[in-house]
């Protein structure tokens, strides 16, 4: 059993970062793939980065890459999304999820533990 808390998120404008962070309890979360997926409004929630249980395998979606950086410190139960030039389309509620293996999936349907989402808007 995982519980998962996200946190960091806000108003921000275009070209600007934010951090998102996720507090994990219980016992798995050392040994779960952690992942950060957004929703919009609208829209099918969506993948957006993972990491693995060593924090050694990291997975992005496309539209992030080079610009998001996703990270976990075992023993702080927690994992982190830095988000950097960060651009309207980034808005929406962002989920921190748990799966609780090393298999390091990015489909939605394979993460069971899920936070309550922390929203983020880009807008001047």
């Amino acid at each position: 059993q995982v519980q998962l808390a996200e946190s960091g998120g806000g108003l921000v404008q275009p070209g600007g970062s934010l951090r998102l962070s996720c507090a994990a309890s219980g016992r798995s979360f050392s040994t779960s793939t952690m992942a950060w997926f957004r929703q919009s409004p609208g829209k099918e929630r969506e993948f957006v980065a993972l990491i693995n249980w060593s924090g050694v395998t990291s997975d992005y979606e496309d539209s992030v890459k080079g610009r998001f950086i996703i990270s976990r410190d075992n023993a702080k139960n927690t994992v982190s999304l830095q988000m950097n030039s960060l651009k309207p389309e980034d808005t929406a509620v962002y989920f921190c999820a748990a799966h609780p293996s090393n298999a390091a999936p990015r489909g939605r349907t394979w993460y069971i533990y899920w936070g309550q989402g922390t929203q983020v808007t880009v807008s001047s």
